[in-house]
């Protein structure tokens, strides 16, 4: 395999990006924490563990529905935000920015936590949801993917932005 120049230098950018870009997921997170908190004080609507019976699922265990796993539910909770924090990171590196990427990043968001919850057998699909369940959901996840999205955009310069392949041939 030939290495073109630069390679190890856009490697490390994409490293160093992805990492600037977990930690924005993480103040992402904590946003997206407190609205939670917020919105619970206001409905009473009690916390899900569903994202905690994913993740012990994913590692072999086989967590009953009655199941409150607080660590757990902090661990893929957190987690995820890094996780895709990394993703936006790369995207504000290459030039994905502002706030269509923020949008498109709150629909990876969705769609991971969805796929990840379904997948495990222990989520239900959203259009079983009740509507408020449903706004309630997408605002939080709007919320953090718009916060991660502004800190990875401030954090991290576009210096791999490309301006090949604009045109369709």
């Amino acid at each position: 395999m030939t290495r073109h120049a630069g390679t190890s230098d856009r490697n490390s950018t994409l490293r160093a990006a992805a990492a600037r870009g977990a930690a924005a997921g993480l103040v992402g997170v904590a946003a997206m924490t407190v609205a939670e908190k917020l919105e619970q004080a206001v409905t009473h609507r009690p916390s899900s563990y569903v994202p905690a019976r994913a993740l012990l699922t994913l590692l072999g265990r086989e967590p009953s529905d009655r199941d409150t796993p607080a660590t757990w539910n902090h661990a893929m909770h957190w987690g995820t935000g890094a996780l895709l924090g990394a993703l936006r990171g790369v995207w504000a590196a290459i030039g994905i920015r502002g706030s269509h990427a923020n949008a498109t990043h709150t629909v990876v968001r969705l769609a991971f936590d969805q796929t990840v919850e379904n997948a495990t057998g222990v989520g239900a699909p959203p259009a079983s949801w009740p509507g408020p369940e449903r706004r309630v959901d997408l605002a939080h996840k709007t919320l953090y993917s718009f916060v991660t999205g502004l800190v990875a955009d401030r954090w991290i310069a576009p210096r791999l932005q490309s301006r090949r392949g604009v045109t369709s041939h």
